[in-house]
C-alpha cells in the first residue's frame, strides 16, 4: 500500500467530518436488513453505545 500523503489535499474540519460519517452511517442502516435478533448481552452493548452517543450531543 501507498502511504503517502498527498499535500494538494485540505483538511476537512470536524463538523464536516461528522456530517459524513453521520451520512455514511445512515446508508448503511438503509441498507442493511437486520437478519436476526440480537443476543440479550450483545443488546445491552448496543443499547449502551446508543445511550453515549446520545449524551455526547
Amino acid at each position: 500500500m501507498n502511504h503517502r500523503i498527498n499535500s494538494d489535499v485540505e483538511p476537512i474540519d470536524h463538523r464536516t467530518s461528522r456530517s459524513i460519517c453521520d451520512a455514511v452511517g445512515e446508508r448503511l442502516q438503509q441498507s442493511m436488513r437486520p437478519e436476526a435478533e440480537l443476543s440479550p448481552h450483545l443488546q445491552r452493548l448496543v443499547d449502551e453505545l446508543r445511550r453515549r452517543d446520545n449524551d455526547r450531543h
